[in-house]
């Protein structure tokens, strides 16, 4: 049997077709019962779509079904359709598995899994803290109190504690505060733990080897990126991180724009992040981008950059390398 299953937050529109392509059922169910139906139809194939949701479907499924997580941007049938109901998705979903007509999405193993959901987690954390000292230093500036950049750690605390301020700007202020204090420390058992993670990876250990790439940019890269194996080539890999350039053709001409922007956000910041430091401590990536910068301009630069790293990435993974650029001329 195949089984197209139409995932939603608290229920799943189920359609079943047997392998001449009857509709054998179709049923709506909550989440929490999946694992019911997967049971009844243990050993048949089943395909949902990758979403924000989908894990612990997936996971439910997966242990007694062979499921296809599917790429809902590579399969434009499914996307662009002019009818979609829960109902409709569903049977297509099961008539294009039966027909081996679906892009599938990359399911990585466990521990990256499980590595992905820390880091991913981290960087929510930090951007919730970052909107909370964004809230501080709106209300400084509605007070009109001028202050440093530097206003959370010990000096700065002891700043915001001598402002004249009136009790409502006191008790809103300390209220961010108290706020920032939870996240810190959130921040940083999660840290702990990423970077015991790191130490007991291999490649992550490869990639610390490159200068401008830490304990927490690494396990990021090592997150989005998965088994490189499943790789051909390094411009694959460009391609997944969305650093590759977008081409247009009109008839005999070419050109190119900016990257392409599309597959794992969290790997192209990353890069770029580490592509900024980079430039200032590796003779190799820092004259590469200066010769760029003169020609162009520093965005484009630290862009072009990023994804040079990732292609010295894509080969020490492969080869299980460390960082060991060509040589530079002086």
């Amino acid at each position: 049997m195949y089984l197209g299953i139409d995932t939603h937050k608290r229920y799943s529109q189920v359609a079943v077709v047997d392998s001449d392509g009857n509709l054998h059922d179709e049923i709506r169910l909550p989440n929490d019962h999946l694992d019911e139906l997967a049971k009844q139809y243990a050993g048949s194939e089943a395909a949902i779509e990758a979403s924000g949701i989908y894990r612990p479907v997936y996971e439910m499924l997966d242990e007694h079904l062979d499921v296809t997580l599917v790429n809902p941007s590579k399969n434009r049938i499914i996307a662009d359709a002019t009818i979609k109901t829960d109902r409709v998705d569903a049977k297509r979903l099961a008539h294009m598995l039966r027909a081996d007509m679906l892009a599938e999405s990359y399911v990585p193993p466990d521990e990256i899994r499980t590595l992905r959901d820390l880091v991913r987690t981290r960087k929510s954390l930090v951007e919730a803290r970052t909107a909370e000292k964004n809230r501080v230093r709106a209300v400084l500036t509605r007070t009109d109190n001028t202050y440093d950049s530097e206003l959370f750690g010990p000096s700065g605390r002891e700043f915001l504690a001598e402002l004249s301020l009136s009790n409502v700007d006191r008790t809103i202020i300390e209220a961010h505060l108290s706020v920032i204090d939870a996240y810190d420390e959130q921040i940083e058992a999660l840290q702990e733990i990423i970077e015991q993670r790191v130490l007991e990876s291999p490649a992550a250990q490869r990639l610390l080897t490159i200068p401008g790439v830490g304990q927490y940019t690494a396990a990021v890269i090592v997150a989005e990126v998965g088994e490189i194996d499943r790789f051909d080539s390094d411009k694959q890999l460009v391609s997944y991180a969305g650093l590759d350039p977008t081409v247009h053709q009109s008839g005999d001409k070419e050109f190119r724009g900016g990257i392409s922007k599309e597959g794992s956000a969290p790997l192209r910041w990353a890069l770029v992040q580490c592509a900024s430091i980079a430039v200032r401590c590796d003779e190799y990536l820092g004259n590469f981008y200066t010769r760029l910068k003169e020609r162009k301009n520093h965005q484009i630069a630290i862009v072009a950059t990023a994804r040079k790293m990732l292609v010295s990435i894509f080969y020490m993974l492969t080869r299980k390398e460390m960082y060991d650029p060509p040589g530079v001329s002086a």
